[in-house]
């Protein structure tokens, strides 16, 4: 699982928030991983084909704000298919499941962020019952002199 969430990053070397790759990820990435496996609130779903991993899905219960409904739904995070695999119903399987785990922490919502960039990516989701409401901007921070 942990290859597959480097996979996930690599995937998007030429985009402005996920191709900074940081040099030390594989390290970071194995220690945040094992945290996120003991979570409380959160879970990571594997989807196998046989005996082989072919993708993976995390799903945290979030908090939103305490002024807008719903205050606490699913967000969806860390998916990753690999490439022969996609298009045969993985991603349905692996977010069936999350959606049932919502359901199982009274959880009628759920989110994601995917990258502007990845139209494939952006038409499965949509295809999948999710539509954009937010868009994320960056800017850098102009240093003085």
């Amino acid at each position: 699982m942990l290859a597959f969430r480097l996979a996930l990053l690599r995937e998007h070397a030429g985009n402005p928030v996920y191709g900074r790759l940081r040099a030390d990820a594989p390290e970071r990435a194995r220690r945040l991983f094992a945290a996120q496996l003991v979570a409380p609130d959160e879970v990571t779903f594997l989807a196998e084909r046989g005996r082989c991993a072919v993708g993976v899905l995390r799903c945290m219960e979030s908090r939103g704000s305490p002024l807008l409904d719903p205050s606490r739904y699913g967000y969806v995070a860390s998916v990753y298919v690999v490439p022969a695999e996609r298009r045969r119903g993985v991603l349905h399987a692996l977010l069936d499941a999350a959606a049932q785990w919502c359901t199982t922490r009274d959880l009628d919502e759920m989110r994601l962020h995917s990258a502007a960039d990845n139209d494939v990516g952006n038409a499965a989701w949509d295809a999948l019952g999710f539509t954009v409401v937010e868009h994320l901007r960056t800017r850098a921070v102009p240093r003085s002199r």
